[in-house]
């Protein structure tokens, strides 16, 4: 199981941690936090030290009700960073978190090597034909609607058969057009209730599909700082307990705010699997 990342081919036997990077002003945990290159830096190269295999770069927040960002604005946000982190860290590898194709399409252009969408597709018509040519993993997510409308999406007779269908239908479309590297992300907090996100941690071995990598993007998410009745700031130790939870459950992307800690489960998991 390997990722073919700008020619840099990426074993995904041992799970991998993906590094959070949101150049927006209203991310739900870190907004406004790296909106200055000097932040920016210095917060890649602590992740590239604790041992980050990806870092995704997102300029358009997707927390629910999240104000809507044009597509101008979000190139003008996200082109510059990809460009000086390519500049500063030659053999970093940059994911894109976008669901728009001509933002994934610069983004490539400018050095980064993988897109992370929240959408599978759905919201830009063009996006798997982009990444098709572009030839780059893509990294498909469960969503319904928009994350402005998302939250009032969560009405399922079977949330688990359901995403199953959904992913089966995107990965055939994905398929049909010639995408080689498909990552699977359930979409943990997207179009479901905090019920639903753990009983899809719970079934997470049911979405080892076509021995496809699953991705867990449980991170400081409400699921977590709800249950325990705290803040995102405060749901640290949370975000480590599940995150074990998920890589024993078969996931071999950890996407996380915090890469020292999740490198450290991943340690102690591989460890328990030794």
């Amino acid at each position: 199981m390997t990722l073919n990342c700008n020619g840099n081919y990426i074993d995904l036997r041992t799970p991998k941690v993906m590094g959070i990077l949101n150049v927006t002003p209203d991310s739900f945990y870190d907004g406004g936090i790296y909106i200055n290159e000097k932040a920016i830096l210095a917060q890649v190269k602590k992740m590239l030290n604790d041992g980050v295999t990806f870092v995704d770069v997102g300029a358009y927040s997707s927390k629910p009700n999240a104000e809507t960002v044009s597509e101008t604005e979000e190139l003008l946000r996200i082109l510059p960073i990809v460009k000086l982190l390519v500049s500063t860290f030659p053999e970093i590898i940059i994911s894109i978190d976008t669901f728009r194709s001509e933002v994934a399409k610069q983004c490539i252009e400018a050095g980064a090597a993988m897109i992370n969408d929240i959408s599978s597709g759905l919201i830009d018509s063009n996006m798997l034909s982009t990444v098709a040519k572009l030839n780059v993993p893509y990294i498909m997510m469960h969503m319904r609607g928009t994350p402005q409308t998302m939250q009032q999406e969560t009405d399922y007779d079977d949330i688990l058969k359901t995403i199953l269908f959904y992913f089966s239908e995107r990965i055939a479309s994905a398929r049909q057009l010639g995408i080689k590297d498909i990552i699977i992300d359930p979409g943990f907090g997207f179009a479901k209730t905090r019920e639903q996100n753990f009983e899809l941690l719970n079934n997470l071995e049911g979405f080892k599909i076509a021995d496809l990598p699953l991705l867990a993007g449980i991170s400081r998410k409400s699921m977590i700082y709800k249950t325990l009745n705290i803040t995102p700031q405060e749901a640290l130790n949370g975000t480590t307990a599940l995150n074990m939870i998920a890589l024993q459950k078969g996931s071999k992307i950890l996407r996380v705010h915090d890469v020292k800690e999740a490198m450290e489960c991943v340690k102690l998991y591989e460890q328990l699997n030794a």
